[in-house]
């Protein structure tokens, strides 16, 4: 299995896909009006898909995952390009930090990062931060599920792709444990790779401590699941 997508629930995803493109120089691979997709290229045969589907509605449920974008010098030249794109200046409550956080044009809160040397070679987004209960038993969930590595950073606990390429999955401690029937605005996809068993993937996630999620979303051509903590994911099938 590999990590392939960062999905963005939108009420417009073509409104909020040619931001993120234009955002983070990724190329659009499915432009419609109900799903935009774009691919960032991260080096060494490494990439990130970013998915924006549709849905019928759009959660206001505080974000358990969320993007850090690559900042340091040229922070405030970055915010104003982005400001220029279409984000807005947003306040969480963060009050006086050194990021800067912004929303994209459906308000979707991300950041701009202040300088940090964990974040050398990520590309654009320099950080996935995910709410988790419990950050050493998440983090051994999501490196079985993907294959990423521990990795320097300022995180409890911090994966990255194997190549030293790409963003770092930052396990942070969750300000409060996911609700049920709260579905995450952000979520990852993992790919099966070719020959892998989708009903023994579904038993790691279990043994794993996550689980096989219910839901009423309609036929789906993949499996929906929890971590350990709550946040949902999809297992994708083998391309």
């Amino acid at each position: 299995m590999f990590l392939e997508n960062l999905v963005l629930d939108a009420a417009d995803p073509l409104r909020v896909g040619r931001f993120w493109a234009a955002a983070l120089g990724a190329r659009p691979l499915t432009v419609t009006p109900e799903l935009y997709e774009a691919r960032l290229e991260l080096g060494d045969g490494c990439s990130l898909d970013l998915c924006i589907p549709q849905v019928p509605e759009v959660t206001t449920s505080p974000l358990r995952l969320h993007m850090d974008l690559l900042g340091g010098p040229r922070q405030q030249e970055i915010a104003e390009r982005l400001r220029g794109l279409g984000a807005a200046d947003l306040d969480i409550g963060q009050q006086d930090v050194a990021w800067i956080v912004l929303g994209d044009p459906e308000q979707l809160p991300f950041c701009v990062m202040e300088e940090r040397s964990a974040y050398t070679g990520t590309g654009p987004i320099a950080a996935l931060p995910l709410d988790s209960a419990d950050v050493d038993r998440d983090a051994a969930f999501w490196a079985r599920l993907t294959g990423w590595t521990d990795a320097p950073g300022v995180a409890p606990r911090t994966l990255r792709h194997p190549s030293g390429h790409g963003p770092l999955l930052e396990l942070c401690p969750e300000p409060a444990p996911k609700q049920p029937g709260e579905k995450n605005r952000v979520h990852l996809d993992v790919r099966l790779e070719a020959g892998e068993d989708p009903d023994a993937a579904a038993a790691l996630v279990a043994e794993l401590g996550g689980r096989e999620l219910a839901h009423d979303w309609g036929a789906l051509p993949w499996r929906v699941y929890q971590d350990p903590s709550g946040n949902e994911f999809c297992i994708l099938p083998a391309p």
